[in-house]
């Protein structure tokens, strides 16, 4: 798989996962913290573009973009696990988290593989 593809793939996961995130959080007050995956995903569905036309910053830029989002989604992770005392786990949150964090896995995976082979290329 093409760099820009599994960017792509991730950014729509990110996008939709996350805003289901943010929906589903509404109980009143707004949880600005939720619309950072979709955010991200936005930003690198922007770039997606950039890097499928090869460009190198942009390609750096994207894979520390996605990243970040992979660090930002552990700490969330983290949470479903340990709920607190009154609250219980939350299946459908844990769900939504994990697949944020494995396509941003796959996608570190190929943006590495790419990375390496480049180097290789040369």
């Amino acid at each position: 798989m093409r760099p820009y593809q599994a960017s792509l793939i991730n950014s729509i996961i990110l996008i939709i996962f996350g805003s289901w995130g943010f929906i589903a959080t509404m109980d009143g007050d707004i949880n600005k913290s939720a619309l950072v995956a979709p955010i991200f995903g936005l930003i690198i569905l922007l770039l997606t573009f950039g890097l499928k036309k090869e460009n190198k910053i942009i390609a750096h830029i994207v894979v520390l973009l996605t990243l970040m989002i992979l660090l930002a989604l552990i700490f969330p992770l983290y949470k479903t696990f340990c709920p607190g005392p009154d609250a219980t786990f939350n299946i459908v949150r844990f769900f939504r988290i994990g697949v944020m964090l494995i396509s941003s896995i796959f996608a570190m995976v190929v943006f590495i593989k790419s990375f390496i082979q480049a180097r290789q290329d040369k």
